[in-house]
């Protein structure tokens, strides 16, 4: 079964509007643990404007299934991310202010810089994943960086599954392909949701844990977290 990895960016987002702290990010994170979500993703961001570094701190204290932290590597992430010593880093390439992640690496033209980010990160026994375009030249660039695994942006297939859902996902399974003969490990993440989330898993091979934030935090306005967190595992099976 591909592992479900809630991303709680949107929790903070909600919580950090009024001050205070409601809803609870600790609590939500723990609730997600106990309705099933196999891992916990957050993405801190330098302005802080949804998850804080100190959020970061406080839930590995707490995490027991799966913490993966993304971001851009700036320094002060980098030294965030070895303070906290994740299970996982996803390596996404944001602008300063970006509302959120709009595409992946060049893994071609920042393959020196990638490749001493990640050496750094296994020297602290972190596994690490890179965040990719369905583009199999740059999934041949990333397995020279040293990376455990890479994570496909999967933003035009969900714009483009409406239309025709078999070619919306032919890049994807191609870079799958590509990746499962490099030996990569394969997760993917951005605009999935219950409607494009089950034809994904059932055609993407090799595919090992998706992260959903945005999609599932709205259905669980309407369903509830336990229920939406079980629609969204359904989907995976």
């Amino acid at each position: 079964m591909v592992r479900l990895s809630v991303n709680i960016n949107k929790i903070a987002t909600l919580r950090n509007a009024r001050g205070g702290n409601l809803p609870d990010l600790l609590k939500t994170a723990l609730d997600c643990e106990r309705f099933g979500a196999q891992g916990i993703t957050v993405h801190p961001r330098p302005d802080e404007r949804h998850i804080r570094f100190q959020d970061v701190r406080d839930l590995k204290t707490l995490i027991r299934t799966e913490f993966n932290i993304e971001g851009n590597p700036t320094p002060e992430f980098i030294k965030l991310v070895l303070e906290v010593n994740p299970a996982q880093v996803t390596l996404v390439p944001d602008n300063p202010g970006q509302l959120t992640s709009d595409h992946g690496w060049d893994t071609e033209k920042h393959k020196e810089e990638l490749t001493e980010i990640i050496a750094t990160f296994h020297r602290s026994g972190i596994r690490t994943s890179i965040f990719l375009d369905p583009d199999i030249r740059m999934v041949d660039f990333a397995r020279e960086t040293g990376t455990d695994r890479i994570e496909l942006y999967t933003e035009s297939y969900a714009k483009d599954y409406m239309v025709d859902r078999e070619i919306a996902i032919r890049p994807y399974t191609e870079a799958a392909k590509e990746a499962q003969k490099l030996g990569l490990g394969l997760n993917a993440g951005h605009d999935l949701n219950l409607e494009n989330l089950k034809y994904f898993s059932q055609n993407i091979p090799g595919l090992m844990e998706v992260s959903i934030g945005h999609a599932l935090i709205c259905d669980a306005l309407y369903f509830g977290l336990e229920n939406a967190i079980q629609l969204y595992l359904r989907q995976l099976k």
